[in-house]
């Protein structure tokens, strides 16, 4: 199977078109967050304040990278365990969010709003962070630099190996028959 090349910013119908099993190279900019911080993006959204962050068609990448040793952008960045961010992702779904990147199951209420809202969930090889790092050719911490590795950073990321584990109409290759 030939990879799909996306590129970020991406519109609803792109991920519409994309299936459970697709392999991706993802070229862009892509946001870094794990659960610290999409507790402070949703309690944002709450207050009213404004984001960090565009979300509307862009990517969260769920990783909190190692420091970069000197001559790095970044040092490893593997997924991490994405059901810790499930209490918020379906709220900045809403918001406009449409690729979500990270290892392992989804909840139900996550794979009911990706259907609705038009997203994907896309996973990155676990064990593969020194790998995944050489994707990344930019990094920058753009808000919450208090939560270390955890910060949001913006990625700029080139060819990044991805699969695609539940697409938009749910379809899930954890649950393949």
């Amino acid at each position: 199977m030939e990879k799909i090349q996306l590129n970020t910013p991406v519109t609803e119908a792109e991920i519409r078109e994309l299936t459970a099993g697709d392999k991706i190279a993802l070229s862009g900019v892509l946001y870094t967050a794990r659960d610290a911080a999409h507790a402070r993006l949703v309690e944002a959204l709450e207050t009213g304040k404004q984001l960090p962050m565009d979300l509307e068609d862009q990517g969260i990448y769920y990783v909190g990278p190692c420091p970069a040793q000197p001559g790095q952008v970044i040092g490893s960045a593997g997924p991490t365990t994405s059901y810790r961010m499930d209490p918020f992702a379906p709220r900045l779904i809403k918001e406009g969010l449409r690729i979500m990147i990270g290892k392992g199951e989804r909840s139900q209420e996550v794979i009911e709003t990706m259907k609705k809202e038009g997203a994907v969930y896309l996973g990155a090889i676990g064990g593969a962070a020194a790998l995944i790092a050489q994707c990344i050719k930019q990094a920058e911490v753009i808000a919450y630099d208090d939560l270390g590795t955890e910060a949001i950073r913006r990625l700029e990321v080139e060819d990044l190996p991805l699969i695609c584990v539940i697409d938009s109409d749910g379809n899930n290759l954890y649950h393949r028959d």
